[in-house]
């Protein structure tokens, strides 16, 4: 057609700078330019899925706050705490700060700057879980949203886990040290358990790649 990037003869047009391509095209050229272009094309494909993943929690998260409120089996006082526990906030909160005192990557230890952040997530916790002082760590905004999202975790010998779906500039400046081997310390016998569910099921590269 007249916006073609090939031409009938099969060589490029010089009078298109941005064209889009059909499939079939992009990954013939996928496989001219090599590992470099696949590895960019499987980033591209992680992100999209990571992206769809994190909407799709949030609205997954609020049906089951309003499942709480409407459950006649609990008395409100302990709603009130499941509920601010989402939030890394109340309860849940104190019995982490029993356990950690700061935040395990970027080392802020002003309470004010830090969120209680659970390990197994919220959403797939049992309302005794949601509340477990083992389920959670003390970080700073960015690195529990980077935790939450399972663009990172933990091994249970403390290093640092960093997914291929990261953008590892982008973590740089949010205080992560993606360019050095990090270890935050050890992890109590909970704290590991609670550590192979998030590795096994919120850890992007895992759960991507099943």
């Amino acid at each position: 057609g007249q916006y073609s990037p090939l031409l009938p003869d099969g060589r490029g047009s010089q009078t298109i700078y941005l064209t889009e391509v059909p499939p079939a095209l992009m990954y013939e050229l996928v496989d001219l330019i090599g590992h470099e272009a696949r590895t960019l094309l499987q980033a591209n494909r992680l992100a999209e899925e990571a992206e769809r993943y994190g909407k799709g929690l949030i609205e997954w998260e609020e049906h089951l706050r309003q499942d709480i409120e409407s459950d006649a089996t609990l008395r409100d006082t302990v709603k009130q705490q499941i509920i601010l526990a989402r939030r890394g906030q109340g309860q849940f909160k104190d019995h982490v700060r029993r356990l950690e005192s700061r935040c395990r990557v970027t080392r802020v230890d002003r309470l004010e700057h830090l969120r209680a952040s659970h390990i197994k997530p919220w959403r797939d916790s049992s309302n005794e879980e949601r509340l477990d002082g083992e389920n959670g760590f003390l970080l700073t905004p960015n690195v529990d949203h980077l935790f939450d999202r399972g663009f990172v975790s933990f091994e249970d010998g403390g290093r640092l886990l960093v997914s291929p779906v990261a953008h590892e500039e982008s973590l740089l400046r949010m205080g992560v040290p993606v360019e050095e081997t990090l270890n935050v310390g050890n992890f109590t016998e909970g704290q590991r358990r609670y550590l192979d569910y998030h590795r096994n099921e919120v850890f992007l590269e895992a759960r991507i790649r099943r």
